[in-house]
């Protein structure tokens, strides 16, 4: 099992370390910074950081033995001269890297490979750890691409990259608001996936359009790719035909709203997700901050609560910030109002760590 997680937040990246009695934070790095993003590459042992510096723009880092070393940030070109495009609110789209909200390894027959998914919407890719990094052009110019919308951040984005662990050549993507895009050539050519989804924020016209859906979080099995899980604004969806068709699940207490999801690595019918009131309010429901679990592929549900606080708790947990180890044994996540919690026994008991913490935006096991 892991011995070590990444928690990245509003003021710093934090290590959590596991001891022979406890999870304990075992050091900061980047203290004071607002840290974004954090991937821990498996294949290699380095660990990334994005870090938005606000006025100062967005930087990237990646681990050494010695430390941390900053690495090419990914950049858009620049814009054809006399070209004009607007964001949903009729504001100029930015054409420069506003935020990272996407790392992702590529295969493990791939060193170096990198994916990266930024507001407002580029996907990037590295073939060097990330010294360099290049625009995933026939995406950017794909023409639906000016028909994505945006959700919570405002300007549409990239938030989840989902490489297919037997062809890294294939990879899905979700968009905030845009839907679910798949490509079977490295980026070459793009589809549109998702039919059955359900967008109850849009004219009716729309509704069941695959482009106008708001996937908060994509996740897909490792050992049953063809199997994946989506945590949307309307609700929990899943599919059984990589992606191409979802089907609602429905009836789901306390709610099927929440902004996260992560399945068991080997076992494609469980999957966790943290429920919240949604739209105006986004808190957990009645002041009880619980997890909800499913086992057999959305039929049935647990929810668990047990180390989780059941009185005046009002955390919401960021789609990066659920996470789930190799073996599938343990889980962890931090919210909004700095609590961090950990389970070493897929949910039904929880651990505190720490309730004092920054604002936590992303937690990976490394």
């Amino acid at each position: 099992m892991s011995e070590r997680l990444l928690v990245a937040t509003r003021k710093g990246l934090f290590t959590v370390a596991r001891t022979a009695r406890q999870w304990e934070i075992a050091g900061v790095d980047f203290l004071g910074d607002n840290v974004t993003l954090t991937l821990s590459d498996r294949r290699d042992g380095r660990d990334y950081a994005a870090l938005d510096h606000g006025h100062f723009g967005v930087k990237l880092h990646r681990s050494t033995g010695s430390g941390w070393q900053e690495i090419a940030v990914p950049a858009y070109p620049p814009k054809p001269e006399g070209y004009e495009e607007a964001d949903m609110w009729g504001r100029p789209l930015p054409w420069n890297t506003v935020r990272i909200w996407a790392l992702a390894a590529g295969g493990n027959q791939e060193p170096g490979v990198l994916w990266c998914g930024t507001i407002p919407g580029g996907l990037f890719h590295s073939t060097d750890h990330g010294d360099s990094w290049a625009l995933v052009d026939s995406l950017w110019q794909h023409p639906k691409r000016r028909q994505w919308m945006g959700g919570g951040a405002d300007l549409p984005g990239i938030h989840s990259i989902c490489v297919d662990p037997r062809e890294p050549q294939r990879l899905w993507i979700a968009v905030s608001t845009g839907g679910i895009w798949f490509t079977d050539d490295a980026g070459a050519s793009w589809s549109q996936r998702g039919e059955g989804m359900r967008a109850d924020h849009v004219p009716p016209e729309l509704t069941h359009d695959p482009i106008a859906q708001d996937v908060h979080c994509l996740v897909q099995c490792p050992s049953a790719p063809e199997r994946m899980w989506v945590q949307h604004h309307n609700g929990i969806f899943v599919s059984s035909d990589e992606g191409r068709t979802f089907s609602e699940i429905t009836d789901v207490e306390p709610s099927v709203f929440g902004f996260p999801v992560v399945v068991h690595p080997s076992d494609p019918e469980t999957a966790w997700f943290v429920p919240g009131v949604k739209d105006e309010k986004r808190i957990p429901c009645d002041g009880r901050l619980v997890v909800t679990r499913t086992r057999d592929g959305g039929r049935s549900f647990d929810v668990l609560r047990d180390g989780l606080p059941q009185t005046h708790a009002y955390d919401v947990v960021y789609r990066h910030a659920l996470a789930i180890d190799a073996t599938g044994e343990q889980l962890a996540f931090g919210s909004t109002t700095g609590g961090l919690w950990i389970s070493e026994n897929q949910g039904d008991n929880w651990s505190c760590v720490s309730h004092t913490l920054p604002p936590v935006y992303c937690v990976r096991f490394a």
